[in-house]
């Protein structure tokens, strides 16, 4: 039998077709806008996000019968607002996980309605990208829009609904909104009150693995696909990278080098940093996780290379940064080019180069970005490291650990050994596998993780480096602190 796995992306959909081996047949990429109405917004439309994966099933499809695929499970980009009326018609354009407009909201529900509050109701604080402030701000700011809504959805919800016509969330992208009890897995009382909504407007929730429905007749046919495909609930993008990649079970740690950054702590028990530095969430394998977020990570190496050095020769760039110069970089750069979640919260916050000298060269800021990055997974590490959690290593994915010289800049940053998984699809084959369970091929996430994710490749720190680098990221650690009162006044 076949599974379909998808990505709903920031920047496109990518769609795989696996078999129950795991291995990956075919893989197509639908790319859709960005929309950026305002400074510091950031929008889609959803018609996009269904019209990729319209076309890009129907693409996946050709050569394979289409009769043998048994299920479809989406991954996708976790906190985006997604709002029906009535009649289950977008009301507005999505908003999405990068958009920084929340600002004030933020303030309110961290501030007035506290900290503390928040974290004994959901196991998180307000973090500008969440789903709840958006809606405060949707309250404030449109409230005609708001009065219409019928029901609130995630990015990848809406292309479940789609398919099946079921209004499903699964408990780990249902983290990311601010409005679940995670320890419970139910929504919160207290935050859809304070949000003005009802549970009644909220999407029932399901485990990733668990079927919420199969094809509607019309778009099976739409899609030339039997209407027996069930449909998983799927997971939010970082849980799913997790299960594609066997970030599973008790102690494993993922991390993702896209748009974004993350560092994925896996746990069979539910726990939450004191000072919610790391995200406390549901895991797609029915247990939790600990999570760090940054905003911008190989979005900064793709920022620098085509915007500033006008170049998307990558590996060109890295080649003068030889293994000599690792860890005695004098040029340091924080990456928070949209501002910054973990650990730090700060919407504020911008991408800094210091250390500047007439000798400084094009390679150093090409370096000084990749350990920028580095240094900055390294900060929220250091805060799961302070609740007595250890990392003895890790896996690694994203389109940024392609990059040989970076993988050795983050292992050695870390001190970590890094596994190469040999599937580097993350999101989509996590989701390919959990309709894998959902269909009853595998008892289980894990047990399907453990039968099908391999690693092809192990970077392991260099000891000399690695003592290079602590010294770097402790002066590096200082940077922040400096300078973070600036930046409200450059906004």
């Amino acid at each position: 039998m076949y599974y379909i796995g998808i990505d709903l992306g920031t920047s496109a959909m990518k769609l795989l077709l696996a078999d129950e081996q795991g291995a990956i047949l075919h893989i197509v990429t639908k790319e859709y806008p960005l929309l950026l109405p305002q400074p510091g917004w950031s929008e889609q439309e959803p018609a996009e996000w269904w019209d990729a994966c319209v076309s890009g099933v129907r693409e996946l499809l050709r050569g394979f019968d289409a009769a043998d695929v048994a299920g479809i499970g989406v991954g996708g980009q976790m906190h985006g607002l997604v709002v029906l009326d009535g009649q289950d018609d977008v009301i507005r354009p999505a908003i999405l996980w990068n958009d920084g407009r929340t600002a004030g909201e933020v303030e309110y529900l961290n501030g007035e309605i506290g900290k503390g509050r928040l974290s004994a109701w959901t196991a998180n604080i307000a973090f500008a990208g969440f789903t709840a402030p958006k809606i405060l701000w949707m309250r404030r700011h449109e409230p005609e829009r708001f009065a219409r809504i019928a029901k609130i959805m995630l990015p990848k919800d809406y292309i479940n609904y789609r398919l099946t016509g079921v209004h499903a969330c699964d408990y780990s992208d249902a983290s990311g909104m601010l409005l679940l009890d995670v320890e419970h897995r139910r929504w919160s009382a207290e935050m859809l009150d304070i949000c003005g909504v009802s549970e009644a407007q909220m999407p029932k929730l399901f485990e990733s693995y668990e079927v919420i429905g199969t094809l509607k007749p019309e778009i099976a046919a739409q899609l030339g696909l039997p209407e027996t495909v069930k449909v998983v609930a799927g997971a939010g993008d970082n849980a799913a990278a997790a299960v594609g990649t066997g970030t599973v079970g008790e102690g494993a740690c993922n991390i993702s080098l896209g748009t974004s950054g993350t560092i994925f702590i896996s746990s069979e028990a539910f726990g939450v940093d004191p000072n919610n530095a790391l995200h406390a969430f549901a895991h797609a394998d029915g247990n939790y996780h600990l999570m760090g977020c940054m905003l911008s990570a190989a979005s900064c190496n793709k920022w620098f290379c085509e915007e500033i050095l006008n170049t998307s020769d990558y590996a060109a760039e890295q080649i003068p940064i030889t293994e000599d110069k690792l860890g005695n970089n004098r040029v340091y750069f924080l990456p928070y080019l949209m501002g910054e979640r973990s650990p730090i919260n700060d919407t504020d916050a911008r991408g800094t180069f210091i250390g500047l000298s007439m000798d400084t060269t094009r390679a150093d800021l090409v370096q000084a970005v990749l350990e920028g990055v580095a240094f900055a997974i390294r900060d929220s590490l250091e805060v799961a490291r302070s609740q007595g959690i250890a990392v003895a290593h890790s896996k690694i994915c994203g389109g940024g650990a392609k990059s040989p010289l970076w993988r050795k800049i983050i292992s050695n940053v870390l001190n970590l050994s890094l596994d190469i998984p040999q599937t580097e699809e993350g999101p989509g084959y996590g989701g390919a596998l959990l309709a894998m369970v959902g269909c009853g091929a595998y008892e289980s996430v894990a047990a399907c993780a453990d039968a099908l994710v391999h690693t092809t490749q192990t970077i392991a720190p260099d000891p000399e480096i690695a003592g290079r680098y602590e010294a770097a990221y402790q002066k590096f650690r200082k940077i922040y602190p400096a300078v973070k009162e600036l930046f409200p006044n450059l906004a």
